[in-house]
């Protein structure tokens, strides 16, 4: 990010993105889009007829999935909302950045799949894409994370409209393809959190000295109350998110594998940051302990509940060793500083649940294949997004509101 900073975005940069908006609004128009026009044609077909007993049951696990969907919508709006307002002086721009991300993601990823063929073809008017664009847009914002305070509000819409189609790219090659026959990653341990980091990582990376002579992040009792309710928040909806998808008789073992991983996470949490700090770091509390729930992702519909709390003890652990010890030697190796801890939460949780998938699958080389594919893939993705970034400029004042919004006396 260079040192010419913008003082707006201009009239230029919001009629590009008005007019992005509409040309999205057109190509969903049944008449534009085929996918659109057999789903509504599909609904119509039906009015007025007695659905089939195997078309009813269907009806009834889209409608429980309808429930899970508004669930991660809550965790994605609320839960990363208020998680990334411990930065004190920049809750306006964080929140809004995550109105608009998820926003842009949710129909930017059912617009690519509507007009896409063979296995990366997907309907619209079906509850499973949509879970599967909330989980994009979960993962954009976990990448957002890592340079939260540093952009300005027209760079989170950039870094969206450049995320969404990587991601997509690394979910059909690990996920679709074929490429990759046994990798295991129900609940996007890899896939969604693992990329989302370390695309954020690379969006940073190379970004350390640009910052040095400029306001830190500071935070507050007021920020950090408003960061362990986004915390709670993700805690709490988190056995939604891993279960929105799997089988249905394996849903209430999904859950219960995953708020236990929630369980060892956050006991591990409180017992490291007491070790490690002497007293208790509240930042570990608000983000270490939902580390479990990032590492059992992958094995959430296949484990136990001894394992999964296992899994979440030692990702507690993990988590909480880099909020300590590990971030300050990432952010030298990188040169590039990660606000929100992506790498110590979702990256290093990530990657580990992945790894825990081993002991599942016993395929060791598809697992360890489909993180480094993962791990490359986001990280290059971030650098070159980093880089398009930069020709937009550099915010004038990092971690504050005072640049976009009208701030009341």
């Amino acid at each position: 990010m260079n040192n010419n900073s913008l003082k707006s975005p201009g009239q230029g940069w919001l009629i590009f993105f008005l007019l992005l908006a509409v040309a999205a609004a057109v190509a969903f128009v049944p008449a534009v889009n085929h996918n659109v026009a057999d789903g509504m044609r599909s609904l119509a077909s039906a009015k007025g007829t007695a659905a089939p007993a195997n078309d009813q049951i269907g009806t009834i696990y889209d409608t429980l999935k309808y429930g899970r969907s508004i669930h991660i919508l809550a965790m994605l709006l609320v839960g990363f909302g208020f998680l990334m307002v411990f930065v004190r002086k920049h809750g306006y721009s964080s929140i809004t950045a995550t109105f608009l991300a998820v926003s842009i993601a949710l129909p930017l990823y059912m617009l690519v799949r509507s007009y896409g063929s063979g296995s990366f073809a997907a309907s619209v008017i079906n509850i499973d894409t949509l879970l599967l664009a909330e989980f994009a847009a979960a993962s954009l914002l976990i990448a957002i994370g890592a340079p939260l305070g540093r952009l300005r509000m027209e760079q989170y819409f950039i870094m969206a409209l450049l995320f969404v189609p990587v991601y997509m790219l690394n979910e059909w090659i690990i996920l679709e393809s074929g490429l990759l026959r046994g990798f295991l990653d129900t609940g996007g341990s890899v896939v969604i959190h693992a990329f989302g980091a370390y695309f954020g990582l690379g969006v940073v990376a190379g970004t350390l000295s640009r910052f040095q002579d400029k306001p830190g992040v500071e935070s507050d009792a007021i920020s950090n109350q408003f960061a362990l309710l986004g915390s709670m928040i993700l805690w709490l909806f988190w056995p939604s998110f891993t279960s929105a998808l799997v089988a249905p008789e394996r849903v209430v073992l999904t859950a219960i594998n995953t708020i236990f991983a929630l369980c060892g996470a956050t006991v591990a949490t409180y017992i490291f940051s007491r070790l490690i700090r002497g007293k208790i770091e509240i930042a570990d509390i608000a983000n270490a302990a939902l580390a479990g729930g990032v590492a059992i992702g992958s094995t959430c519909n296949m484990t136990n509940p001894g394992y999964a709390l296992c899994i979440g003890l030692m990702a507690g652990t993990l988590s909480t060793l880099g909020y300590t010890l590990i971030a300050p030697k990432v952010e030298q190796l990188i040169k590039g500083s990660d606000t929100c801890g992506v790498h110590n939460l979702h990256g290093m949780p990530g990657i580990f649940g992945g790894i825990a998938g081993i002991v599942v699958t016993g395929a060791a080389g598809v697992q360890l294949a489909g993180i480094l594919i993962t791990v490359a893939l986001a990280f290059v993705g971030g650098k070159i997004t980093g880089f398009i970034l930069d020709l937009l400029g550099t915010k004038g004042v990092p971690y504050s509101d005072e640049e976009e919004f009208i701030l009341s006396e």
